[in-house]
């Protein structure tokens, strides 16, 4: 019989909300262009809290915080999280572009290559873009990104859930990144 148990919540020594506020983020925004989901928003921000990113873009018709859907999926992490609302995607990304971010649509597209083939470098600075639920990415903001990656998929469906999708790109970036 094995002697492992699990952690209680004060066992993991996790930072307080003023704490995660002082602590160096990596240089990583996601950006969520057109998510509908309340839920798939929620996720981000906890999957964003967990791995240190500097901050989230909700564009369009994104829900924002707070809301009491967003808050069962982020059970706090709109709170530590830095987030902004901009209308509109491009926008959006424009400023991200001046303020010197690499622009990375997480998209299946004629130019998209492999996540695993793509070179992260550490001295460069990130905006991760992920799709509404149906449509993926807005049309009209494509000219303004810098690369298309994807996950590589080899069972019957085409996509991932928004939230599962973002949760991989934030974790690959974190690992190269941190």
């Amino acid at each position: 019989m094995s002697s492992t148990k699990k952690l209680k919540l004060q066992e993991l020594g996790r930072i307080d909300v003023e704490t995660f506020k002082r602590t160096e983020k990596i240089p990583l925004v996601v950006v969520l262009d057109n998510v509908r989901s309340m839920h798939n928003v929620g996720a981000v921000f906890r999957t964003a809290d967990a791995f240190i990113i500097e901050k989230i873009v909700l564009c369009g018709i994104t829900p924002v915080p707070p809301h009491r859907e967003i808050h069962k999926a982020a059970l706090g992490a709109t709170e530590s999280v830095d987030w902004i609302f901009e209308k509109e995607i491009s926008a959006a990304l424009q400023n991200l572009k001046n303020e010197g971010f690499e622009i990375i649509g997480i998209e299946q597209t004629s130019d998209s290559q492999n996540i695993e083939d793509f070179k992260i470098d550490p001295n460069e600075k990130y905006a991760l873009v992920l799709g509404n639920e149906v449509d993926g990415l807005s049309e009209e903001a494509l000219h303004l990104y810098d690369t298309f990656l994807e996950i590589p998929q080899l069972g019957t469906k085409h996509s991932l859930n928004v939230s599962v999708c973002g949760g991989i790109v934030m974790w690959d970036f974190f690992k190269k990144l941190k």
